[in-house]
C-alpha cells in the first residue's frame, strides 16, 4: 500500500525523493512535469471509464443472451460462450470471446513417457520429424512451463498406434482450466466481407 505524503507549498519532489524549492526548478522542468501529470491523470480517468464500460457491456450482453434463450424456455446460467451479435442493418457487430487459460497436471509426464516409448519402438528414419516435434513440444520456457499450443498440437498428428493414442488420452486428461478472460470487440463493415475493428487501443488509434 502506497503511503501518501503531503508536499509543502512552494516545493517539488525530485526523482531522488528530495524536496526542491520551486524557485530552484527550471521553468521548462516545471512545464514538463505539468504536462506529464495532466496527461497521466487523464489516462487514469479514461482507464476507469473504460473498465466501467466493459463491465456494463458484458452485463448487457449476458442479459440479452438470457433474454434470447428465454424465448425457447431455456435458462443458460453460468459462463456464456463465444458470441457474435449483429445490428439489424448488418453494418455493425459485437463479438464476445472467452479465452481459457489451461495447464497440465502430472499426467503430462505420463504422456511424455508413453510418447518416448513409441519413438523408441519406431526405428525407421521417417519418424525423425515426429521426434523433433515431440522434443520441441515438451521444451520449457524460462519459467519452466511448456507451450500449451505445442502440446495440444500433438493430438492433431494422424498416428494410429495404441500406445500413442494412450499418450494422447493422458494429455487430454491432464488438462486443467485455471482461469479465463473475456474480450469484447466491436466492428464496422467496410465492404462485402471486410470488417474494421472499432479500436479502443489508445496507441493504435489513427489521428486525423
Amino acid at each position: 500500500m502506497a503511503i501518501e505524503t503531503t508536499i509543502p507549498e512552494g516545493y517539488m519532489v525530485n526523482s531522488q525523493g528530495y524536496l526542491v524549492p520551486v524557485e530552484q526548478v527550471k521553468p521548462i522542468d516545471i512545464a514538463r512535469n505539468d504536462l506529464v501529470l495532466e496527461t497521466v491523470t487523464t489516462f487514469g480517468v479514461m482507464q476507469r471509464a473504460m473498465s466501467e464500460m466493459k463491465k456494463r457491456v458484458m452485463g448487457d450482453i449476458d442479459a440479452f443472451v438470457e433474454m434470447s434463450a428465454e424465448q425457447y424456455g431455456v435458462s443458460l446460467g453460468g459462463k456464456k460462450g463465444n458470441i457474435t451479435l449483429m445490428s439489424f442493418d448488418g453494418i455493425y457487430k459485437l463479438q464476445l470471446q472467452i479465452s481459457e487459460y489451461i495447464t497440465f497436471d502430472e499426467r503430462l509426464q505420463v504422456a511424455k513417457t508413453l510418447i518416448d516409448e513409441c519413438i523408441h519402438e519406431w526405428s525407421d528414419g521417417a519418424r525423425s520429424e515426429i521426434r523433433a516435434l515431440v522434443n520441441n513440444a515438451f521444451q520449457v520456457d524460462k519459467e519452466g512451463k511448456v507451450s500449451t499450443s505445442r502440446i495440444l498440437g500433438l493430438r492433431r498428428l494422424n498416428i494410429d498406434h495404441a500406445k500413442w493414442n494412450q499418450a494422447m488420452q493422458a494429455i487430454s486428461d491432464s488438462i486443467q482450466t485455471v482461469g479465463s478472460k473475456s474480450y469484447i470487440r466491436a466492428y464496422q463493415r467496410q465492404g462485402e466481407n471486410n470488417w474494421k475493428q472499432i479500436t479502443l487501443d489508445f496507441a493504435a488509434l489513427e489521428v486525423e
